[in-house]
C-alpha cells in the first residue's frame, strides 16, 4: 500500500468528520509521518515554522481519534491505517465458479515510500479440505516492516532461525549486533519464507518507545479485530495479550527493541517503567504456548548464551560481519567495480554493510583516485557513519566509555589480567561494563584477548580530550 493510497483513506476519514479535505499542510504533515519524518524535518520541508506543524497535527490527531473512537497520534499513525486497511480488505469476498467462498486477503504494505508489493492473491478458505499448516486463514500486519532488499550472504544464519523457529519451536528468539550489521534484513528475508507457517504475523516497531500498556492494547487490538473478521469463529471475547499467543500460532516481531532501555547505563536496563515488557518477555518464555517472539535491537532484551542449548524456549543470535565475498559485493552495487583497488580498506570495517555503503558512497562521490593518496591503514570516516557511532556510543554507560579508551590504548588485544592490572576501573565495575560491550557487539573477543573494532577505534581517537587524559 503506497503513500497516495493511505492518504486518501486519511482524507476520506477527516472529511467524514469535517466536511472538508486535508488542506496542503494537513496532506504534509500525515506524508511525512508515514515517512518517519520528525516535525522538525516536516517543517523544513514545508518552509513553515515547527510550533505550527505541531499545532495543526495535534489537530489532525483529533480529528482523526473522534472519527475512528480510538487514541490516534504521530507515532501510531502508520500502523492505524494499516490495520484499518487490513480490516477492510479482510472483509471482501470473492465469486469462484458459481459459489461464493469466504476469503481473506493478505497484504504486505509498506507505507514508507512508493509501492513495493501487491497484497497476495486472495485465497479462498476451503472448510473441508485438510490443511496440514497451523490455520486456513492467515492474519498478517506488515505495515510497518522494510522492504526486503539486497541479501547478501546471510543463508547460514537465515537457515539456523529457520530452524529455531520451525523445527525446534523456540518462544523467545533475539537477533542483536551494532548498527548497521543487518539485524533487520535478516529479519525480514526469515518473514518472508516463513509468514505462512502462522495464523498470525506481526511486525511491530519500538522506536516511539511506547509503555507497554500502549503497546498491549495495539496488540490485542489487532489480535481481536483480526478474529472478528473470521466469521467462521463463535462468541468471541477480549483475551489477555499472552492468551491470544497461547490460542494461536503467532509469529511477532518487534523491532528496536534498544528503545525500551536506559541510555548511560549498561545494555539491557529497562528505562523506569518499561519493567512490564521483562515481565511479559518471561512469561512468552516460560508458558506453555505455539508462538513466537522476536526481538530485534542493538541490545539483547534477555541475556542469553551465544550457543543455546537444545530443547530451550529461548535462543539468541548475536551478528557479526559478513565475509569477504559478500563486502565485495556491497563495494560492487555501490559502483567500485575495482576491488582489488580496495583489498586493503575493506578489512577494517569489519564487514559491516552499512559502514561499507558509507565508504563506498564517499569514495564514489570523490573520485576513486582518492584511496591512492592514503596510506593502507587510513580508515575513512564519513560524517553519516560518525552520526551512526554517536547514537551508539551515547547510550553507553561512563564505565563503558572508560574502558573502551583504555582498550582504544592498547597498542594490541588485551587479555583480562592486563586491564584488571592497568585500569583504574574496580575489578567488579570492569567485568560488567566488559560484558556490556560484548553485548553490544562494540569489542570483540578472540582467544581470551579483547580488541575494540578498528573503526571504533578511529572514531573514538577523535573524541575531544582522548590524548589528553587517561580514561574518560
Amino acid at each position: 500500500m503506497n503513500i497516495k493510497e493511505m492518504l486518501k483513506l486519511a482524507d476520506e476519514i477527516v472529511f467524514t468528520q469535517t466536511g472538508q479535505h486535508l488542506d496542503d499542510l494537513q496532506d504534509a504533515i500525515l506524508q511525512g509521518t508515514l515517512q518517519r519524518e520528525t516535525y522538525k524535518e516536516i517543517a523544513k520541508n514545508f518552509d513553515c515554522s515547527e510550533s505550527r506543524i505541531r499545532e495543526v497535527g495535534a489537530e489532525l490527531w483529533q480529528i482523526l481519534s473522534e472519527e475512528l473512537g480510538e487514541d490516534v497520534n504521530k507515532s501510531n499513525f502508520r500502523s492505524t491505517m494499516g490495520r484499518l486497511i487490513f480490516s477492510n480488505i479482510s472483509k471482501e469476498s470473492v465469486a469462484i465458479g458459481s459459489f461464493e467462498k469466504e476469503v481473506v486477503a493478505i497484504g504486505s504494505f509498506n507505507i514508507c515510500g512508493e509501492t513495493r508489493h501487491s497484497p497476495d492473491i486472495a485465497k479462498p478458505v476451503n472448510h473441508t479440505t485438510s490443511n496440514p499448516k497451523p490455520s486456513q486463514t492467515t492474519h498478517q500486519d506488515l505495515s510497518e516492516m522494510p522492504e526486503l532488499g539486497a541479501f547478501y550472504n546471510r543463508t547460514r544464519e537465515l537457515e539456523t532461525l529457520k530452524t529455531w523457529i520451525l523445527e525446534q519451536r523456540c518462544h523467545l528468539m533475539t537477533i542483536t549486533g551494532i548498527s548497521g550489521i543487518g539485524k533487520t534484513t535478516l529479519a525480514v528475508q526469515l518473514v518472508h519464507q516463513i509468514k505462512d507457517e502462522f495464523e498470525y504475523v506481526l511486525w511491530y516497531s519500538l522506536a516511539p518507545s511506547p509503555t507497554f500498556a500502549e503497546f498491549q492494547e495495539q496488540l490485542i487490538q489487532f489480535f481481536s479485530e483480526s478474529e472478528a473478521v473470521d466469521s467462521s469463529r463463535h462468541n468471541r471475547q477480549t483475551l489477555s495479550l499472552i492468551k491470544y499467543l497461547q490460542k494461536y500460532r503467532c509469529l511477532v516481531v518487534l523491532d528496536d527493541v534498544h528503545h525500551l532501555f536506559s541510555s548511560g547505563e549498561l545494555a539491557g536496563k529497562y528505562q523506569a517503567g518499561y519493567e512490564e515488557y521483562r515481565l511479559f518477555f518471561r512469561q512468552v518464555e516460560q508458558l506453555s504456548h505455539q508462538s513466537c517472539l522476536l526481538l530485534i535491537g542493538w541490545e539483547p532484551a534477555v541475556f542469553l548464551p551465544k550457543v543455546s542449548p537444545p530443547k530451550t524456549a529461548i535462543f539468541g543470535l548475536q551478528l557479526t560481519g559478513l565475509d569477504m565475498t559478500a563486502t565485495q559485493a556491497i563495494l560492487r552495487d555501490y559502483g567500485l567495480s575495482e576491488i582489488e583497488k580496495y583489498s586493503a580498506l575493506v578489512p577494517h570495517y569489519q564487514g559491516n554493510p552499512l559502514w561499507l555503503q558509507s565508504v563506498a558512497l564517499q569514495i564514489q562521490e570523490l573520485g576513486e583516485s582518492v584511496t591512492d593518496l592514503l596510506p593502507d591503514d587510513t580508515i575513512l570516516l564519513p560524517e553519516d557513519l560518525k552520526e551512526v557511532l554517536d547514537l551508539q556510543f551515547n547510550r553507553l554507560s561512563p564505565t563503558e566509555k572508560q574502558l573502551l579508551f583504555l582498550l582504544v590504548k592498547e597498542s594490541a588485544p588485551v587479555n583480562l589480567a592486563k586491564l584488571l592490572e592497568n585500569s583504574p576501573i574496580e575489578g567488579l565495575d570492569l567485568r560488567n561494563a566488559l560484558q556490556s560491550l560484548l553485548r553490544r557487539g562494540l569489542i570483540e573477543k578472540i582467544d581470551n584477548l579483547y580488541r575494540v573494532y578498528p573503526v571504533l577505534r578511529q572514531y573514538i581517537t577523535q573524541k575531544p580530550g582522548f590524548f589528553q587524559k587517561p580514561g574518560f
